[in-house]
């Protein structure tokens, strides 16, 4: 005869209790005191990031204002939300041809008010004048500063190049039409002057001709779009601050776009080493003019010159070969500004 009560049950049987400590463990339950603030806990981010802005307290109180201190970029390229836009800012960054890299070249970069979107430092850099400076001015213009690694810098500027810690991020230029510039030109009642560059590379010569179409009265500078340098870092540093006041148009083609100047009612004029008008016979520096400039060594291309109204060439000594390209455009525009001064 079975048992009564659930089958499979099992039997509950009634414990003693285990024995106490006596006391001994009060003090355990007593707690560790308040929670301390987030700013006051090590390594929490808030602490951190109070210490970055102590750090540069004071550089920041040299722009007159309360400053900005370093926001931390992204750590891996896999954070998603604010961290993740901050990491793609970075990646955008790695065309080294618009970043500017060293601690002297961003300070002079800065000075110049070379456009920039954000300036980056490398984690514990060493302070020196030059940094501090920097980042007083980027705060004075409120450019971002992102506190990031040195491999990512590295990547930036390219694993040749020596950063020192610091690069400014140059924002793509915003070109012009060609055919936009010259309407705002006689929009203005201006006898056009403009500066075509026929297979010029160097991002130096680039800034030195805008330069000098600025001093010498030009309204603006056409590039075309393959085979040539653009505005780049390099060239707005050398501009000296004129690449902020000259336009610049880009061209798909130089030899269309140059056709399209002349039936505009502008003569064409080429600078070339074996031009058959010297620059100081030239009769056409009253009229309205695109002055092409080829490069240093291959000169002007075949189209290019079998579209230009004149071939100058410039007088120079038997010793020398040849002009750099900057110079060269700049005498040719010297002689031109000095003939419409005195018509």
């Amino acid at each position: 005869m079975s048992k009564p009560g659930r089958p499979g049950a099992a039997k509950k049987t009634k414990s003693s209790g285990r024995a106490g400590t006596g006391g001994n463990g009060r003090q355990a339950l007593e707690g560790r005191g308040p929670t301390p603030k987030a700013e006051d806990r090590k390594g929490h981010p808030a602490q951190k990031a109070r210490e970055r802005k102590e750090k540069y307290e004071a550089v920041a109180k040299t722009t007159g204002r309360k400053g900005e201190f370093l926001a931390p970029a992204a750590k891996t390229a896999g954070t998603r939300g604010a961290g993740a836009r901050n990491s793609a800012s970075v990646a955008k960054a790695a065309d080294a041809s618009e970043v500017l890299s060293g601690r002297n070249s961003v300070l002079e970069a800065l000075r110049t008010k070379v456009p920039a979107t954000a300036m980056y430092l490398a984690a514990r850099i060493e302070m020196d004048d030059r940094v501090k400076e920097a980042i007083a001015l980027a705060n004075n213009r409120r450019i971002p500063i992102n506190e990031v690694t040195r491999p990512e810098i590295d990547r930036m500027t390219g694993m040749d190049a020596v950063h020192q810690g610091i690069a400014l991020q140059v924002p793509p230029y915003n070109y012009e039409h060609p055919m936009e510039l010259l309407d705002k030109i006689l929009d203005r009642d201006q006898v056009p002057l403009i500066v075509a560059l026929d297979g010029i590379t160097d991002p130096r010569n680039l800034g030195a001709i805008i330069r000098s179409v600025a001093a010498f009265g030009g309204q603006g500078v056409v590039l075309p779009q393959r085979r040539s340098t653009g505005v780049t870092a390099s060239a707005w540093k050398t501009s000296a601050g004129a690449a902020a006041r000259v336009p610049v148009a880009l061209a798909g083609n130089l030899t269309s776009t140059l056709k399209e100047f002349k039936r505009r009612g502008l003569f064409v004029i080429g600078l070339d080493g074996d031009g058959s008008v010297s620059l100081p016979n030239l009769n056409l520096a009253t009229e309205p003019l695109v002055v092409v400039v080829g490069s240093e060594g291959k000169g002007l291309s075949r189209l290019v010159q079998e579209n230009c109204d004149a071939v100058v060439s410039i007088p120079i000594g038997a010793a020398t070969e040849s002009l750099n390209a900057g110079i060269a455009a700049s005498v040719a525009l010297y002689e031109i500004a000095s003939r419409r001064a005195k018509a």
